[in-house]
């Protein structure tokens, strides 16, 4: 696994911030979408971010919404920062942090003391 640099860590966070703020922004009241991570490529010209809804139900309707609105994103993230190049930008679920929340749910059930 190769390691990501200072400025690769530093421009994948300040994505991340980003998306946060353009999605308190720009999504609907129906879902609560929270950015998890950005991963940004080593040439720094690609970025994914990735993405949190709840309740689950909705997630199909945020990412249509995610997509549609990637061209919004990189103008938002033109006036909001120094980047060069600005990169191309693609949404996904986070299926690591769906993963890490049924492992939580699980570990919750198993933790009750037993008489």
């Amino acid at each position: 696994m190769i390691m990501a640099g200072k400025r690769e860590i530093q421009v994948s966070q300040r994505i991340a911030q980003m998306a946060g703020e353009f999605f308190a922004r720009e999504g609907g009241v129906k879902a609560l979408i929270t950015v998890t991570h950005a991963d940004i490529a080593p040439n720094f010209k690609h970025a994914t971010i990735y993405l949190s809804v709840l309740p689950t139900t909705q997630e199909s309707e945020v990412m249509k919404f995610a997509k549609r609105s990637r061209s919004d994103f990189r103008e938002y993230m033109k006036e909001h920062s120094f980047f060069h190049p600005v990169p191309i930008v693609d949404f996904e679920i986070d299926y690591g942090e769906k993963n890490r929340q049924r492992v939580d749910e699980l570990t919750r059930g198993n933790s009750v003391p037993r008489s």
